[in-house]
């Protein structure tokens, strides 16, 4: 059985991270950076970014490690993050009121933007009704017909509150649907924090240098086997090896790129634009326009074993709330308009060759691309096609570059192994200011 994964796919010019420490500084016209840190030239004594250095600080006494996700930490750059006050469109300000071109787009959800006016007038709509119900509501109905109206594979849907979650309800209907218990997946390759799936895993897990995760039970990962990415003779030693005892192969569809597929590449996701049938999907955050929300669904006789058609259990208090299934009705409905997706790629394939041609220039290995609205470049001559491909990257000069661009208003995902998302609010404007903001970075690093 095929499970295919169109929230977080990490590969290739974008994913995979490592820890890596800055210490050198970057020099601007007017700001400057030392230990991680934006200062501005006219007054060296007084950061740029006091706010979010004391609000993180005393974040660190509240969660663990100060967030509630590890790669805003910033590990793999080094320093301390900033703190997000607001955003709106392509961009971002911080609580310090520093403005930033963003393109990380809350991990891809953004695709039509931050705060989206007809996304926010729809949500204060439905508020008036309330903001969780635990019982069925219309909303779900309809997000639901035009995720099966979209996705070619899928003719039933079950929505969740989050990727993991999507792939953890995948991965038991796969096992209850087969009667079989091994799974492959790919090394490198992200599908969430559930136990079964943290061996060789790529984004946080590999941001953080972290192999596996403390915690794992040997028997949660006893089913789980694994192959590097793109060597599909390894995936037909691995069935051969194990006949009649796998009940899937996660797969994350999209190499060279990263984070999220599902209405991302195409309406259909990327099983549309690369004519793939799989038998189960799973679903990210763009289906919910920003707010909490997964999904995972597929042909009608698999997805009839989930409770309570059938047998497999799987439930969750919030799931399918109104309020998710409004943003991600309105989020859908402006992506399905025509010429979406010719946008998106056109912005991007500019931004990626005006930044990869900028590092060529001033002396530096650097390879990426791009597909549709995500994009992602290694500091590696390349090319990169799997885990090991990426691991060859020079992370210390990456975190140089991502600091160097902070001080110049541009915001990219704080790890070598991430991917970077435009959005129909980014303009040819905004493109041409973060490709010469590159072209500086990449003289001073």
């Amino acid at each position: 059985m095929a499970v295919f994964r169109h929230h977080r796919s990490k590969v290739n010019p974008t994913h995979y991270r490592n820890r890596s420490t800055f210490n050198s500084s970057y020099s601007s016209s007017s700001c400057f950076l030392h230990n991680g840190r934006i200062h501005r030239r006219e007054d060296q004594q007084e950061s740029h970014s006091r706010k979010s250095e004391e609000a993180f600080a005393a974040a660190k006494e509240l969660l663990p490690g100060g967030v509630n996700s590890p790669v805003r930490a910033f590990k793999s750059v080094g320093g301390q993050p900033i703190v997000i006050d607001s955003v709106k469109g392509s961009r971002m300000w911080d609580i310090d009121g520093n403005e930033y071109i963003d393109y990380v787009g809350s991990w891809g959800p953004a695709i039509i933007g931050h705060a989206d006016d007809q996304v926010l007038a729809a949500l204060a709509e439905t508020m008036k009704k309330g903001t969780s119900f635990g019982a069925p509501c219309l909303l779900e109905n309809t997000l639901a017909e035009m995720v099966i109206s979209a996705v070619p594979s899928i003719e039933m849907v079950r929505f969740v509150n989050s990727g993991t979650e999507a792939c953890m309800g995948a991965l038991r209907l796969a096992r209850a649907y087969t009667g079989n218990e091994k799974i492959i997946k790919f090394e490198g390759c992200y599908h969430g924090h559930a136990d079964p799936f943290l061996v060789k895993a790529g984004s946080g897990v590999a941001t953080l240098g972290l192999p596996d995760s403390p915690g794992v039970p040997k028997a949660a990962t006893y089913e789980t086997l694994t192959a590097p990415f793109n060597d599909f003779s390894a995936v037909e030693k691995l069935f051969e090896a194990n006949k009649g005892e796998i009940a899937a192969v996660f797969l994350e569809p999209v190499v060279g790129n990263s984070v999220m597929t599902g209405f991302r590449l195409a309406y259909g996701g990327a099983q549309e634009y690369f004519g793939i049938t799989p038998d189960i999907t799973t679903l990210g955050k763009i289906i919910g326009g920003g707010l909490p929300v997964g999904a995972y669904g597929g042909r009608r006789d698999i997805m009839e074993m989930v409770a309570p058609a059938g047998p497999m259990y799987q439930a969750g208090t919030l799931s399918g709330n109104p309020l998710a299934m409004t943003a991600g009705i309105q989020t859908l409905k402006r992506i399905k308009e025509p010429g979406t997706y010719q946008y998106l790629d056109k912005i991007t394939g500019e931004l990626v060759q005006g930044i990869i041609e900028a590092g060529k220039k001033a002396g530096h290995a650097i390879c990426g691309g791009h597909i549709s609205g995500m994009f992602g470049f290694f500091f590696t001559e390349g090319p990169v096609y799997n885990f090991s491909d990426a691991k060859k990257s020079d992370t210390a000069k990456f975190a140089k570059f991502f600091w160097g661009m902070l001080a110049e208003g541009v915001y990219l995902a704080p790890s070598q192994f991430e991917a970077g998302f435009t959005s129909l609010a980014h303009t040819s404007d905004d493109i041409k200011k973060t490709i010469a903001a590159a072209e500086k970075v990449f003289r001073e690093i």
